[in-house]
């Protein structure tokens, strides 16, 4: 283990009524950069991408809400959006007070950062936002309206081809079924799952020792906010700067959704990355990290 990767500052920051685990790296004094993890992950997932960016910022790491060492929320509602947005806002000003942070997120962590970013207070907090397989559900919303209502033959194939890559999201909303599939064999076999089909090895603390209760309380992420938020999508548009990296490879989001971002987006820089889903986090860490290196300096 190299110096960067031993020297991670444990901390809990509170959020409402949930204790959050934090973990930070590298100069305080440097500009931060928020990494925030998806489903089922903990912080764990970022550890090859953390250490490459500590050499010279300030990394902070959180479990998200109901995921590794942080606190469990006590029912479904406390997995809504608004309540994530404040614990990002809540590790920011505890890790970075006074100064903007760069925030970097990926699947889930990327959706609920969106809520974040297109709050009215973001300017002040969020100094710039780096996206990946993640959309704001309400930019998706009408985007998903806006093809119903023109069906060209491009729209219908565009929702038939982001239909079938969101077949998942379906399963977790059947009752028991896809809680059973995690704690019956799929927690233990998810390192397997993610050699073959989406090329990485499994890393030391990733998959996380709680894969099985992480994935099974994230569910309630998907229950909690998508029906509600794509039926009734708000307008939500942001002044942060955002970079949104297309993962080529990625075989749950569509690069299409991304498609009318500058509507609510005017300062959007798009950059693809050769990967897939999680391959980007876990085998490409020099290349993701030198996209946000860059986009955080405003090159």
């Amino acid at each position: 283990m190299s110096a960067a990767a031993a020297d991670v500052r444990r901390s809990r920051v509170a959020s409402g009524d949930v204790s959050l685990a934090v973990y930070e790296q590298g100069d305080p004094a440097a500009p931060t950069v928020l990494l925030v993890h998806g489903y089922p992950d903990t912080h764990r997932v970022w550890d090859e991408v953390a250490e490459v960016l500590a050499a010279d910022h300030h990394v902070v790491r959180y479990d998200v809400r109901g995921a590794g060492d942080s606190g469990v929320p006590a029912d479904r509602a406390g997995y809504r959006l608004e309540l994530l947005a404040q614990d990002l806002f809540a590790v920011a000003d505890a890790t970075s007070p006074g100064r903007p942070v760069h925030v970097v997120a990926h699947d889930w962590g990327s959706i609920q950062s969106w809520e974040a970013v297109t709050d009215p207070q973001a300017p002040a907090r969020i100094a710039s936002y780096t996206t990946m397989s993640g959309p704001c559900l309400d930019h998706m919303g009408f985007w998903l309206r806006r093809r119903v209502r023109r069906p060209t033959a491009r729209h219908l194939r565009q929702l038939v081809v982001q239909g079938v890559s969101s077949w998942y999201i379906y399963l977790f909303h059947v009752p028991v079924l896809a809680p059973a599939a995690w704690k019956f064999g799929l927690a233990r076999r998810w390192g397997t799952v993610l050699r073959v089909f989406q090329g990485v090895s499994p890393r030391p603390g990733h998959p996380a020792a709680t894969i099985a209760s992480d994935a099974v309380r994230g569910i309630e992420l998907y229950r909690a906010n998508m029906r509600q938020r794509l039926r009734r999508p708000r307008r939500r548009p942001t002044e942060v700067p955002v970079q949104l990296v297309t993962l080529t490879k990625d075989a749950f989001v569509s690069s299409a959704l991304s498609e009318g971002l500058e509507e609510w987006v005017p300062h959007l820089e798009r950059r693809e990355l050769p990967a897939t889903h999680w391959s980007a986090l876990l085998n490409q860490a020099p290349e993701l990290a030198d996209l946000v290196r860059k986009f955080a300096a405003g090159k």
